[in-house]
């Protein structure tokens, strides 16, 4: 696998994947019913209204409602997919995530579009940087960050059909497709490598896996010998996958759209701290809310751009 044979097709949002594998969900599978408070269009549920009108219920904006009804729809069998920004279906109803859905073990799909700080212009108050982190620590809870369109796609499709609860977490910006449409290795919970190195290694989620990639084509033209991995299931995290590649490697950068306490980074720390100590630089949001501005402004604000990727892998190997 060569990081110079990666490259991409066209560009679309991740949330539009969503709206795909949601409708195709539905067409497989009788009694899966989307939710949404008051954002249909945002969501991309259209056509799954349009062809399912009869197993969609609209909430308005009120968020905990939906996350009780969700919970209240599993006894009867149903598989709800409650939707809505990241910001409003995570932090704002996390006590009705907690005690109805998590606590009880409900197969409610939490499905939110517009994270991190790619959710651009509407600034601090919609940019949830902490949600990851918020539903890893919910006992139970799947959490999961496809990196392009084709991936939510298949996630949102794949997370129908595992029993319990599920965060599933994308955004609003048009971002490149890269990966296979009908790929037939993705598994919630593995790991994907997409390149295999020797010096370093690079783990991302998100948005910032299409960084990684660019960042060790980079890396590549110097010599440099880099293995990226696709990590777009936080949770269960795939331990193996991490210790396989930096037993090889000695060194880790891990790279997300997301605050740098609770993300993926952390994830990271904690296996390496339990089960192989080497370095690791993490490249995230450092303690700060954001802001107004283009996702390309904020993402070179906030360091999260793939010259930050690289500084932090020639900095990570040298300590080694």
């Amino acid at each position: 696998m060569s990081l110079a044979n990666i490259t991409y097709t066209e560009k679309k949002d991740t949330r539009s994947g969503f709206g795909v594998g949601i409708y195709e969900a539905g067409l497989a599978n009788k009694n899966v019913v989307a939710l949404c408070a008051d954002l249909v269009g945002s969501l991309k549920l259209e056509k799954f209204i349009e062809t399912f009108p009869d197993r969609f219920i609209q909430t308005g904006i009120a968020e905990a409602n939906m996350i009780g009804i969700a919970a209240g729809l599993t006894i009867g069998g149903k598989i709800p997919v409650a939707t809505t920004f990241a910001n409003f279906g995570t932090g704002r109803v996390y006590d009705q995530i907690r005690q109805s859905v998590a606590y009880s073990d409900k197969n409610v799909k939490i499905c939110c579009s517009h994270a991190g700080l790619t959710l651009g212009e509407d600034g601090a108050t919609h940019q949830i940087l902490e949600d990851i982190g918020l539903m890893k620590m919910l006992p139970g809870m799947t959490v999961m960050v496809p990196c392009d369109y084709n991936q939510t796609r298949l996630a949102t499709k794949a997370i129908i059909e595992k029993h319990g609860p599920v965060y599933l977490r994308f955004g609003r910006p048009v971002w490149p497709i890269f990966t296979i449409a009908e790929d037939p290795d993705f598994e919630i919970g593995k790991a994907q490598f997409l390149s295999e190195g020797k010096d370093v290694t690079i783990i991302a989620c998100g948005h910032l896996v299409w960084h990684a990639v660019l960042a060790g084509q980079e890396l590549e033209k110097k010599g440099i010998s880099v293995e990226v991995i696709n990590m777009h299931t936080i949770k269960p995290l795939d331990v193996d996958a991490i210790l396989r590649s930096v037993q090889k490697t000695k060194c880790v950068v891990t790279a997300e759209e997301h605050q740098m306490a609770g993300g993926l980074g952390e994830s990271v720390a904690s296996v390496l701290a339990q089960s192989y100590l080497a370095p690791l630089e993490m490249v995230a949001v450092k303690d700060s809310f954001g802001e107004s501005g283009t996702p390309d402004q904020l993402l070179e604000k906030y360091g999260l751009m793939p010259k930050n990727i690289i500084a932090a892998a020639e900095k990570v190997m040298a300590r080694k």
